[in-house]
């Protein structure tokens, strides 16, 4: 197995930092750099690592991360490898195709070179949003080259174990089509639906429930980051796109049909929600598996206060009840939200006698 004690990690934004953040807390001895000195003085308070010298000789570290938007990636590949940062080198660039072809056209050495793509991230950015356990769980996509040394490929993998996620091996454009379902379509789908917002008066607004803010949550992102990104990525999108478009145009039309012939709406509307369905329930759930365990969801009433969270988990560990996901209800104005708790369904009756016991208001 491959041995980790020393990385670097260039680019101190959300992810290079959260991966930093994860070495130091297996103990590895992080060096960072940021082009960005506020950036990279926060990363460094924040303890994910210390400046890497900005010149000068090194020693090369195991390994070394480039976090960098992905039309950075290869020329700072070639300029770390010339100064001899590591013995290993690996990116969390979002698409792998371009980055290999360039990285190539700049005479990199692919041979100490694995592409990779960890599959977390978040609409927030900037070393300040930064956790640990980003990755925790999650896919890590490693797209090593025909001319990748075993040896690299080891490090790189082992670089994920202790970032807590769990590797994945495949191709850079099996990887870019499938990034472009899951992850790069989603995102202009959920900003074309927030895009409509701006057409919506104030109360229409008010009304605005968890429903669309669930959907519209990832439109949070830097739009400047996302263009580049999909620039990369553009025909593997636009062909995930042209389906949805289809899908929505056929759906839209047998709406405005509707009124005229109701039983219109039981062919294409009620199909696109019943494979929605199909679809969504074959996203893996954080235990894994091909398809997302059942759990059940109790509301629990929970006062707009400090620690009343932690209050909750509390009561819920001391029940022995595992509490899979959380989603919290609030209304501006109220001084209680609704904690919505996903477990499993054999723990729903115990959780809710230990809570309701405990004078909370459940509501089962």
């Amino acid at each position: 197995m491959a041995v980790i004690e020393r990385a670097v990690v260039v680019g101190a934004g959300l992810i290079g930092t959260s991966i930093a953040l994860a070495l130091r807390e297996r103990g590895v001895e992080v060096a960072l750099a940021d082009r960005d000195p506020g950036a990279l003085r926060l990363a460094c308070d924040l303890g994910a690592g210390s400046a890497l010298p900005a010149d000068g000789p090194v020693r090369p570290a195991d390994v070394a991360v480039i976090a960098a938007p992905p039309q950075a990636i290869p020329a700072v590949l070639r300029s770390a490898q010339n100064r001899g940062l590591a013995h290993v080198y690996t990116d969390a660039a979002s698409v792998k195709h371009s980055v290999v072809t360039e990285a190539a056209r700049l005479g990199c050495d692919l041979a100490t070179f694995v592409p990779g793509h960890p599959m977390g991230g978040s609409e927030k950015q900037g070393p300040s949003a930064a956790r640990a356990d980003l990755f925790l769980g999650r896919s890590w996509a490693l797209c090593p080259t025909g001319k990748a040394d075993a040896g690299a490929v080891a490090v790189v993998t082992e670089l994920a174990r202790l970032c807590g996620a769990d590797p994945l091996t495949l191709d850079a454009e099996e990887h870019d089509r499938a990034v472009a379902l899951v992850s790069h379509a989603p995102h202009v789908a959920a900003a074309a639906v927030a895009a409509r917002l701006l057409g919506g008066d104030g109360t229409a607004l008010t009304l605005a429930g968890q429903g669309v803010r669930d959907v519209t949550r990832i439109a949070g992102g830097d739009p400047d980051l996302w263009v580049e990104i999909l620039r990369h990525n553009a025909v593997p999108v636009a062909d995930v796109l042209a389906d949805v478009a289809q899908d929505l145009a056929d759906t839209a039309a047998a709406l405005r049909a509707g009124g005229v012939r109701p039983e219109g709406l039981t062919g294409p509307v009620r199909d696109l929600l019943a494979r929605g369905r199909e679809g969504r329930d074959r996203i893996p759930g954080k235990h894994g598996g091909a398809q997302a365990p059942e759990y059940a969801v109790l509301p629990v009433v929970i006062p707009d206060e400090p620690g009343a969270l932690a209050r909750l988990f509390a009561a819920a560990e001391e029940a022995g009840v595992n509490i899979e996901d959380v989603r919290i209800d609030h209304s501006p104005g109220l001084p209680v939200g609704v904690a919505q708790l996903s477990v499993r369904p054999d723990g729903v009756q115990r959780l809710s006698r230990a809570l309701a016991a405990g004078g909370w208001s459940v509501h089962p």
